[in-house]
């Protein structure tokens, strides 16, 4: 059993805490910071399967003498001044129209993280009277801005990547509510372009033709959150929406930069209206300090190398490792156990490959354990941040992971999953002889 906090309670409220967090760490579902560690400027004691930097750009040498370059020529690189509506940096609107111009889009507006951005678009853009419907396993942080907005009682999840699953949805909401069939009312769609946990694609071509033929009066609107295809997917980088010529039905888009793109912060692209309505209304972007100077460098530094075309290697490096990983799997995971180590079906059986490949076992804990005594960091996800059964751990490929990195990590799990076969085998043998002494 998990060791309870030792914390002496001073307080009603310290006892509360105390207690809850004990209540987390006897269901073994206590989250913690993970140890310390970096993987970046040629560090070899540890080989990344963890972070979100796909194309390996926060340990790229270049990048890092583009930045500092960058950094040294800059008139102003400290502090932001405050917020946007009271200091209006030059680097910030210049970043702003540069990604607008890079993305096709009307308008662009900045925030400090991709959380904010969905946090401000979701809990002031839908109005009163208006409808949300979004996959289940979308972020938590649209379901924040849910929280926060006007629909927070008129928001209505569909099964995962299921055409089905919205129809139904969409068909009954028309059936009740006559306001969405004669447009006086909206209706927003929110999904994701790759989702972080499964790396699952959404399948946005057909969900944009549903929308369009249920709402005939225009006022069903598609918003799609790309964090997880940025610098990845699409022409130069700019996403799924963009991939698939999308970028004309798809009210907005969230781009951000602290995955791939190895920076911080992050970019809405909408229509002037909404961009208008944003500065008003989104708190996230209204109440807190900007992005630091510096940190608008480092985003546009890394957006200098999707323009110019020097990630485009990158991510076809880490498609290519991700290719070879998920090919190796389907391999050799065909004898082990499904409880101890399997690939989801839509792996198994999709040509579409991400970076993102969950194995999904019952113990991912222990798993994450052993392939770290390898010098390999893949960390457990549990429940709450998966549905309850759906443990795994979550392998996320980087440019610069090597086949042979992959054979390592491989052959790391078989060695784990034979080790905890062998220990069921023993322990259904002892089973068996206390059975038999008692007979």
């Amino acid at each position: 059993m998990a060791k309870s906090l030792k914390s002496i309670a001073s307080s009603s409220l310290d006892a509360q805490l105390i207690s809850t967090l004990n209540s987390r760490e006897e269901r073994n579902i206590r989250r913690k910071l993970p140890e310390p560690c970096t993987f970046t400027l040629g560090n070899t004691d540890l080989i990344d399967f963890n972070s979100n930097d796909y194309l390996s750009l926060a340990s790229s040498p270049i990048l890092r003498e583009r930045f500092l370059k960058k950094l040294h020529a800059a008139p102003d690189i400290l502090g932001s001044g405050g917020s946007r509506l009271l200091v209006n940096g030059k680097a910030h609107s210049a970043l702003e129209a540069r990604l607008a111009k890079f993305f096709g889009s009307p308008a662009a507006v900045l925030f400090n993280s991709g959380y904010d951005a969905n946090v401000g678009f979701f809990s002031c853009i839908p109005q009163a009277g208006d409808v949300l419907v979004h996959d289940e396993y979308i972020h938590a942080s649209v379901h924040d801005g849910i929280r926060a907005s006007r629909v927070r009682n008129a928001a209505f999840p569909f099964e995962h990547n299921s055409i089905p699953s919205l129809r139904a949805l969409l068909t009954k909401l028309l059936n009740e509510r006559p306001d969405l069939r004669t447009g006086q009312s909206s209706l927003f769609v929110a999904v994701e372009s790759l989702y972080s946990m499964d790396g699952t694609f959404s399948p946005l071509v057909e969900i944009t033709e549903t929308i369009e033929e249920f709402f005939p009066q225009r006022n069903g609107y598609l918003i799609v959150d790309e964090a997880h295809a940025t610098g990845i997917f699409g022409p130069q980088g700019r996403g799924r929406v963009a991939e698939l010529g999308l970028e004309d039905k798809v009210l907005a888009r969230l781009h951000t930069f602290g995955k791939a793109l190895a920076a911080s912060g992050a970019i809405v692209l909408t229509s002037e209206l909404i961009r208008n309505y944003m500065i008003n209304y989104a708190r996230s972007l209204i109440y807190t300090t900007s992005l630091n100077i510096a940190s608008v460098i480092a985003a546009d530094t890394s957006f200098d190398m999707l323009i110019d075309g020097t990630s485009q290697q990158h991510a076809k490096s880490v498609l290519a490792v991700s290719r070879y990983l998920v090919e190796q799997l389907r391999h050799r995971l065909r004898t082990v156990p499904i409880h101890l180590l399997a690939l989801p079906a839509h792996i198994q059986q999709s040509t579409l490959i991400s970076p993102i490949v969950p194995v999904m076992t019952t113990r991912p804990k222990p798993l994450s354990a052993y392939l770290r005594t390898l010098g390999m960091v893949a960390l457990p996800i549990s429940w709450p941040t998966v549905p309850k059964g759906k443990d795994r751990i979550r392998l996320c490929m980087h440019a610069g992971n090597t086949k042979a990195e992959v054979d390592r990590l491989v052959e790391g799990m078989l060695q784990w999953a034979e080790r905890e076969k062998n220990a069921e085998v023993e322990e259904a043998k002892d089973g068996v002889i206390v059975v038999q002494s008692k007979l």
